[in-house]
Formats: structure tokens, C-alpha cells, sequence
């Protein structure tokens, strides 16, 4: 029995250059098993679920609770005098999820003012989250965006997400690694995930520094491929890099990346 993870196209980076609906076909007719994009919510769920089911594609996560976008807000979980805000935002997102069958929401940390008791509001943001989550296939996914990314960001290191998880429980909120973001704190993403793979729900793949595709930088990522095969990640693998090129030229491994992680296994 053939077994690997799933490799999702972040169709706000892939296929730019086609209508929104168009995105999911040209996802699925290179290879790809599922679509992520963070800014859904303003189109109807149902629809999404249609694409989905059209094209054989599965919704790897969703991101949500961003705040005001226009002003450069990257999230309410973790900003003091916002929980009003969050929990609306959450309780619409979790919504769209259940009806597009999306098996994480990742709840944006954003940026809090310097001097704000940001933890405390973000803890009470996530235990809203993960209460809200109870009893659905729906589980909470964190994100650390480092400061080369966002300056200031609430959750910037996998150390600081690690403290998070086992605050709440893998059980209940899973680890999203991002190869550029642990790269941009100094961290190997290979000897991360071979010492915490059971932490992990999603990873997202981005080159170092450039955060284009793979081949463009300095991660070698063939020890990551193999660290996911052999601690037998089943989760998405995520491409939410830059393209250097258009999206076809920027996709030339992934034949080759979904041969390798495949994995055989007795019936």
C-alpha cells in the first residue's frame, strides 16, 4: 500500500496568473492533493466545497482572525481589547471550515503594542478556539513567523510554540513548521522535525533566504523529505514560497518531491 503525505498548493502564491476558481484545476492537473489559501472567507463556502469536490482536492488549513489587513495587521489572537473581535472572527472561520472540510485553523497571532500582556490575551483567545473546536474534526494549528517576516509578531520562534503546545496539548493544537521561518531563527528544519514530529500538523516548504522555491537558496531539503518519510508524517506539505519564475518553472521538483516522499507499506 502506497502511503505519503499531502502536498497542498497555497493558491494565493500558485497560479497567479488564472482566475480565482481556475486554481484548483491547474492544482490538481500538476499533482497536487490540496489547495490552502488564507483570505477565503469572503466567498461562499459551499462553493469552495464544490471546487474541492470537482477537482479531488482536500482544504489543508485555514488561517483566520487577521484583523484589519488594510492597516497591516497580521492577526487579533494576541491583541489586548481585540477578544470581542477574535472570538466573531474565529466563530465565522471555524464555520467555513466545518463546511469546507478544512481540518485546521490557524488563528494569526498579530502584533500586539510593546507594552500589552499579549500571552495572556493569546492564551484566552486559543482556549476560545480550542473549546470552540471540541467535538468537530476541526484542530487549532500556530504558526511562528519569525521578524525577518513581521517584526514584531507575537509567536516569532518554534521555541515560543513549543511553550504554547504544551500549554493546551498536541492533542488539541498542532505546530505549522515553515522551513523559511525556522531557517530566518536558525533552526535545521530536518533535526527539528526529527526531534518533534509528533508536534507537527502541517509544514509549510519556502527557501532560505529568498523564500522562493526549493533550489533557490541554502536549505537542502533533501533531509527534510526524509526526516518527514521516516517519522511518518501524514499531514500536508505546503508550498508557500515566492515564485522566481511563473508557476510552471517554479514547480519542475515537484515530480520528483512526490515519487520521493511516497513510502510502501504492507496492507
Amino acid at each position: 500500500m502506497t502511503t505519503r503525505s499531502m502536498f497542498s498548493a497555497h493558491i494565493g502564491y500558485r497560479f497567479r496568473e488564472l482566475p480565482f476558481e481556475e486554481r484548483f484545476e491547474a492544482a490538481a492537473a500538476v499533482g497536487f492533493d490540496a489547495i490552502e489559501h488564507p483570505y477565503l472567507e469572503t466567498f461562499e463556502p459551499a462553493i469552495i466545497r464544490g471546487l474541492l469536490e470537482k477537482h479531488r482536492l482536500r482544504f489543508a488549513q485555514l488561517s483566520c482572525a487577521f484583523g484589519d489587513l488594510a492597516k497591516g495587521e497580521k492577526g487579533l489572537a494576541a491583541l489586548p481589547g481585540r477578544q470581542s473581535e477574535f472570538r466573531a472572527a474565529f466563530d465565522n472561520a471555524l464555520e467555513f471550515a466545518l463546511t469546507a472540510d478544512a481540518p485546521y485553523l490557524h488563528p494569526m497571532a498579530g502584533i500586539p503594542p510593546s507594552d500589552a500582556d499579549a500571552e495572556s490575551v493569546y492564551f484566552e483567545n486559543l482556549h476560545y478556539a480550542i473549546q470552540g473546536t471540541a467535538g468537530t474534526p476541526v484542530k487549532i494549528l500556530i504558526e511562528a513567523i519569525s521578524e525577518r517576516s513581521v517584526p514584531g509578531y507575537a509567536l516569532s520562534t518554534l521555541e515560543q510554540a513549543r511553550h504554547v503546545q504544551d500549554v493546551f496539548g498536541p492533542g488539541n493544537l498542532l505546530l505549522l513548521l515553515d522551513t523559511f521561518h525556522a531557517s530566518a531563527t536558525a533552526i535545521d528544519p530536518a533535526r527539528w522535525i526529527a526531534a518533534n514530529a509528533y508536534r507537527i500538523g502541517h509544514v509549510h516548504i519556502a527557501d532560505y533566504p529568498g523564500r522562493q522555491e526549493p533550489g533557490t537558496g541554502t536549505i537542502d531539503f533533501e533531509p527534510v523529505l526524509s526526516a518527514l518519510k521516516a517519522h511518518g508524517f501524514q499531514g500536508a506539505v505546503g508550498f508557500e514560497f515566492t515564485p522566481s519564475a511563473n508557476t510552471a518553472e517554479s514547480l519542475t521538483f515537484l515530480a520528483a518531491w512526490r515519487a520521493r516522499s511516497e513510502t510502501r507499506r504492507r496492507a
